[in-house]
């Protein structure tokens, strides 16, 4: 039910995420969501790609830093309300989203959201338990 994420380090300066992108079209990578958050120095370039191993190598091999995380994707509702749904049963049990970003493509009637918990192993029993489907990181990486 995990999924990896691959998370870079940025100076936020002009060009730094063509580099990026550059070297993971280089490497035959295949972006399939990504998110930027950015302060005045830095960002942090969190994405979903097809190739973790592959893409983790032509990074650092092109000096950046990059590490993994563990995130969860979910199938929310394609209708108003449908992730308003899902925050109520986290926030219900506690449970806090650190952030969330869009998968680029949708399964079936349902949008796909990325998500990162502080508590990543409750989030997923109290989503399994309520009937929320939450997408394997195997098949996340091919849609």
């Amino acid at each position: 039910m995990i999924a990896e994420q691959i998370s870079i380090f940025l100076e936020n300066k002009a060009g730094r995420i063509s580099e990026v992108t550059g070297i993971l079209s280089d490497a035959g990578v295949n972006i399939r969501a990504l998110a930027l958050a950015d302060t005045s120095d830095f960002g942090v370039l969190r994405l979903i790609v097809n190739d973790n191993a592959k893409a983790e190598d032509a990074l650092k091999n092109g000096g950046f830093t990059v590490r993994k995380t563990r995130v969860i994707a979910v199938e929310v509702n394609d209708r108003p309300g449908g992730l308003h749904g899902i925050l109520d049963l986290l926030f219900k049990a506690g449970i806090n989203v650190e952030y969330m970003y869009a998968f680029v493509q949708q399964s079936g009637d349902n949008a796909v959201m990325i998500f990162r918990f502080d508590n990543l192993d409750e989030a997923i029993k109290i989503l399994t338990e309520n009937g929320v489907s939450i997408i394997n990181g195997s098949k996340l990486y091919t849609m």
